[in-house]
């Protein structure tokens, strides 16, 4: 445990020097120092103290590892997004605050709930209602008919949609045993994802099917069903790809961007040529060319960091998303019900797609999809949903570890009266 503690100080020792440098590079770019923007970053810098410390006290069996890796990756944004547009920065920053509030309600409620019944009931309409809103409501970004405009407020349907969807499949794997039971759950989860290509909004729907596979195979162990429901995905995705011409012109792109650079190539291109002129250790922050690559501070937010910090950083922050794998596995197994285990599955699950899903995109891995970079991206549906599943994550390690410290008690009162019961004798 003291190596643990130290570890994290140790991390958290750095996040803070890395905020503070990163404040302090960006206060001299204009030749002159800014006291603003050095200030601006004493500020996060005292704000990311107070938030992990405050977290860390009031929740005694909080992961540690879990919080700090998001930390680090909500901060890298920041500094990225502050570079890039200072008036958004301030937008994320309140986005992350927000976030930080759901996160400890949400830590709250999974804490103390088992698996919420027939209310998931409620949930499976819900999610439904806000897939299909989009398509009456909607409006088309990127080709992709996902955002709602209420004038004050624009977000995703979907974003909220894809945590209910993980609350509803960890309910019904753990409380179904015969297939014939699975088949509302089944029905639901193909209207999930047909509504949201019908909705083109092709990215989500994509991690939507990936998460429902996992999460089926690591609660059935059906490998037969699980790769028929591969199959349907791939035939699902070359269906997409023969309906939609902006699936076949992305396809198309991915094969060879350089045909057309003048269009449609232009922004792939150009983030690889980021990714390339940055190196292995960046031109430093504010020496880029961000500009000059479209949907920077949203999708294409990690060539900005592969330009800026180069690919050190770009590798530490892939390392940071492995973290979430590694304990999120490890909080699944310490769960004490399956629906925990099932449920911390799905939140990892998801986020590791999502990362995965977006990188590999700007690195020309696999053809790109217009999703976010978890707690990095600008965007504050994506920053709240994705608090919100770093809660659900938080909520179980915490109640993993109440109910150990329980079981401990226990045990050493049985100890104690065992040792009062021979001192009698």
């Amino acid at each position: 445990m003291t190596i643990k503690r130290k570890s994290a100080a140790l991390v958290l020792l750095l996040l803070v020097l890395f905020i503070l440098s990163a404040f302090g590079l960006l206060s001299m770019r204009n030749g002159e120092f800014d006291l603003a923007v050095a200030m601006e970053g004493v500020i996060l810098a005292i704000f990311l103290l107070f938030h992990y410390n405050i977290l860390r006290f009031a929740f005694k069996h909080l992961d540690r590892f879990v919080l700090l890796a998001a930390d680090f990756l909500w901060c890298l944004g920041l500094v990225v997004i502050f570079r890039l547009d200072p008036d958004l920065a301030f937008r994320q920053f309140l986005y992350v605050i927000a976030g930080t509030i759901l996160m400890v309600i949400t830590m709250n409620l999974i804490r103390r709930s088992k698996d919420f019944g027939k209310i998931n009931w409620l949930f499976m309409a819900l999610c439904l209602l806000l897939l299909a809103s989009t398509l009456v409501l909607g409006r088309t970004i990127g080709g992709a008919r996902n955002w709602i405009d209420l004038g004050f407020i624009t977000f995703q349907p979907s974003e909220l949609a894809k945590i209910l969807f993980i609350l509803v499949s960890a309910y019904f794997l753990t409380t179904r045993d015969k297939l014939a039971a699975f088949i509302p759950y089944m029905i639901f989860t193909a209207a999930c994802v047909i509504l949201l290509v019908v909705a083109r909004d092709l990215g989500a729907a994509l991690l939507v099917a990936g998460t429902f596979l996992i999460m089926f195979f690591a609660a059935t162990g059906r490998t037969l069903l699980t790769l028929l429901g591969v199959g349907v995905l791939g035939v699902g995705a070359y269906g997409s790809y023969r309906l939609f011409s902006h699936v076949r012109t992305r396809v198309e792109v991915w094969i060879d961007p350089w045909s057309s650079y003048q269009d449609q190539g232009y922004q792939i291109v150009q983030g690889l040529m980021a990714l390339a002129s940055g190196g292995l250790f960046g031109v430093g922050l504010g020496m880029g060319s961000p500009d000059t690559i479209p949907a920077n501070h949203t999708d294409y937010i990690f060539t900005v960091i592969g330009e800026e910090f180069g690919i050190i950083v770009g590798v530490f922050a892939i390392l940071f998303y492995l973290v979430f794998i590694v304990r999120g596995i490890l909080i699944a197994l310490n769960a004490k019900s399956t629906y925990d285990a099932l449920l911390v599955f799905g939140c990892t699950a998801m986020l590791s797609l999502q990362s995965f899903i977006i990188i590999g995109g700007v690195i020309k891995l696999i053809p790109l999809t217009g999703i976010t970079l978890p707690f990095v991206s600008y965007g504050g549906s994506s920053m709240l949903s994705c608090f919100i599943l770093l809660g659900i994550l938080e909520g179980i390690a915490i109640k993993n570890g109440d109910a150990d410290s329980m079981e401990f008690d226990e045990e050493l009162y049985d100890e104690d009266d065992y040792a009062y019961d021979q001192y009698e004798d």
